[in-house]
């Protein structure tokens, strides 16, 4: 290989690059801008006229320097007259369901949180499965659709996120040296064409009570002794998702500061989530500390010793109050519709008590403030319309 410049890129360009195609760092390097907006590093070289093409990973995962490292051991080994790809190779090839558990484990320091692992495994596992025995080189668009299609029109928003899976495995086994090509679980430019547009979920998709049913309900809830009552007022009153909530553990709490911090672990978007506490709210955290056993961290302690209530509890007890028609994510809604059509306070104000990401990246950076105060008078009137009747006749079904 010729000798060339080295060390043409900066991790300031690497980062703000969007210009889809190679960017050169020298020496063989290069920075791979794909249409996605997803980058990845590749080391090309020529021997006896043959282009080679050899991924080394995926940026940022792999940074500017170590990609220059890798590249410098390849440039040698290529300089000795050795195949870097052929060498790579020498490591025996897995099946895509190997391949998959290499990758996840390559991304134990990314996920946002257990959750998210745990529906990234469940996807490939259940879904996967008629590749799953294929080695990772085997695996073409025929194979991907066989996978795809039985659920693309059934569970459009599943089948679109395996995709995606799919396809950062298969990215996954080519920086590994186990395949080569495009990849065949690509979107735009490939199975764009072949599959039709998914059905998006649309607004409502989790079923909510209607806000004004609202005072009815959490006055059942309050009658009943049973832990998932307990879990689901405070699910209720906090807006909160039931994930968030099950898995709270004391040291979130200041009680004298009437404030829960959720850590960014355990978030959705991956950022802390301040929750201001309505007086009832305080009183449930309060009642539930009183009958705390000291070696479980959970707030709403479940039956298995050190561990939470499960969210099935909640189900079993919406059924058993006969309301299973609605969904315990479609409070959220009933929150956000109450406070749009009942209050007058900013659309921003509830988005954020929602925990959604509000306005575009410019705004955000503008706006650093959560608006806590602001919150804490919508969240103490929120909960003032939802126990409104707090005597309501406990239902005749038994408790959960």
């Amino acid at each position: 290989m010729a000798a060339r410049t080295l060390n043409k890129l900066t991790d300031t360009e690497c980062k703000a690059v969007s210009k889809v195609g190679l960017l050169g760092d020298g020496g063989g390097l290069y920075l791979n801008v794909k249409l996605s907006g997803a980058k990845s590093w590749v080391f090309i070289w020529k021997n006896a006229g043959k282009r080679y093409e050899m991924g080394l990973g995926a940026y940022p995962s792999v940074k500017l320097a170590k990609a220059r490292l890798l590249a410098a051991d390849h440039r040698q080994a290529v300089a000795e007259g050795r195949n870097p790809i052929e060498e790579r190779k020498q490591v025996a090839e897995p099946t895509f369901a190997d391949c998959a558990d290499m990758f996840l484990k390559s991304m134990d320091s990314q996920w946002r949180n257990e959750k998210h692992r745990a529906q990234w495994r469940m996807t490939l596992d259940k879904y996967a499965k008629p590749i799953s025995s294929f080695k990772v080189s085997e695996v073409r668009t025929e194979e991907v659709l066989k996978v795809l299609k039985p659920i693309w029109a059934t569970k459009s928003e599943t089948a679109s996120r395996l995709r995606g899976r799919i396809e950062r495995v298969l990215d996954f086994a080519k920086a590994k040296g186990w395949r080569n090509g495009e990849n065949p679980a690509l979107w735009r430019g490939h199975l764009k064409n072949i599959l039709p547009a998914r059905q998006k979920l649309t607004r409502g998709h989790h079923a909510a009570m209607p806000y004004n049913g609202i005072a009815k309900f959490v006055g059942q809830l309050r009658v009943r002794e049973a832990m998932a009552g307990k879990a689901l007022e405070f699910i209720i009153l906090t807006a909160s998702r039931s994930g968030e909530v099950v898995n709270a553990t004391w040291d979130e709490f200041d009680l004298d500061a009437k404030l829960w911090t959720v850590p960014a672990k355990r978030m959705k978007a991956g950022r802390v989530h301040r929750v201001p506490l309505s007086e009832r709210a305080v009183e449930i955290v309060k009642e539930l500390l009183e009958t705390r056993e000291s070696d479980n961290d959970y707030v709403f302690s479940g039956q298995k010793a050190k561990r939470p209530i499960s969210a099935a509890s909640i189900d079993m007890l919406m059924r058993r109050m006969k309301v299973d028609q609605y969904t315990i994510h479609g409070f959220r809604s009933a929150f956000r519709d109450w406070s749009g059509d009942e209050t007058h306070y900013p659309r921003e104000v509830a988005e954020q008590a929602l925990a959604h990401t509000v306005g575009d990246a410019t705004e955000r950076a503008y706006r650093r403030s959560d608006a806590l105060e602001k919150r804490r008078e919508l969240m103490e009137a929120w909960a003032s319309y939802c126990t409104a009747l707090p005597n309501a006749t406990p239902p005749e079904t038994g408790d959960a």
